[in-house]
């Protein structure tokens, strides 16, 4: 394990908690906003969670524990960041839930095995340098039959390589978005793995705010300022959204996407947490 770049991304992150209010964390929006694409589709896929125990990996300001414990789960959240962990308790409690949580890698989850029903990694992937142990670690903690879902950026769109070069005081410098190797590599220890890219054509909103709003993406998290937009402030926006709908169908398109979103499956019978043989598909 890398514990220079672990001890980088630490502080990056703890920096970040400390200066953020607990009132300006949006929860409800991470899911319910218009531009939530890839959360909105999850939810639709997890089914209900209430009584689900879920470990959220790369928890950070908390926003989908809360989210996921207002609907009635016990989360347990780990963050490379002690910051992050206490701050995402602070939201919780704000919201009115108690949150469990500890500082941990995902390389190395400080949690037993077979123990979660769900685990939910949003946004993570791309800091972790041993995905494979990562996965391996994903595997472990689920219960037979248990699920994961995730989401983190691709590395083939051109634009988001250019925003991510801008974008280099809201970052830290050793993230690497996913590339199709990673998608496959999640088939070596989950079963039934499917994928779902967003936002290709929908990206003309990154150039809305640099272009017309003449926001600069180190003066604002652009990932995060998406959730503040209303449904009547998209209006522009909404037929952009059905053409991904098809420009995600796509092969090779499709894979120009920003985000994609990953699940899998831990078979009834694994007990081991050695790689297996499965398949990827992409969803339509």
């Amino acid at each position: 394990m890398n514990t220079a770049i672990h001890g980088k991304e630490e502080a990056f992150h703890d920096d970040w908690a400390l200066r953020t209010p607990v009132d300006q964390i949006c929860v409800r929006e991470c899911f319910e906003a218009p531009t939530a694409v890839e959360n909105r589709y999850i939810l639709s896929v997890m089914g209900p969670l209430a009584g689900k125990r879920i470990l959220d990996i790369g928890s950070g300001l908390g926003e989908s524990s809360v989210y996921f414990a207002r609907m009635g789960a016990r989360v347990t959240m780990i963050d490379i960041s002690p910051q992050m962990i206490e701050k995402a308790k602070e939201v919780g409690r704000y919201h009115g839930v108690e949150l469990e949580g500890r500082p941990g890698i995902g390389e190395d989850l400080p949690v037993g095995d077979a123990v979660f029903d769900i685990v939910y990694i949003a946004n993570t992937i791309h800091h972790v340098t041993n995905r494979r142990q990562l996965f391996y670690e994903m595997r472990r903690v689920l219960k037979p039959d248990g699920w994961f879902f995730s989401f983190d950026p691709l590395a083939y769109n051109p634009a988001i390589n250019l925003y991510r070069r801008m974008a280099n005081q809201v970052r830290t410098e050793d993230e690497r978005p996913l590339h199709r190797s990673d998608v496959a590599m999640a088939r070596e220890y989950f079963e039934d793995v499917q994928c779902r890219m967003f936002w290709i054509a929908t990206l003309a909103l990154f150039f809305k705010y640099y272009l017309l709003d003449h926001l600069h993406p180190n003066d604002d998290r652009y990932w995060k300022r998406i959730l503040r937009e209303t449904a009547p402030s998209l209006w522009w926006w909404k037929p952009l959204l059905a053409a991904d709908s098809v420009l995600t169908r796509v092969p090779g398109l499709r894979w120009w996407a920003w985000n994609v979103v990953m699940s899998g499956r831990k078979r009834e019978e694994d007990i081991g947490c050695g790689p297996r043989r499965s398949y990827v598909r992409v969803l339509p």
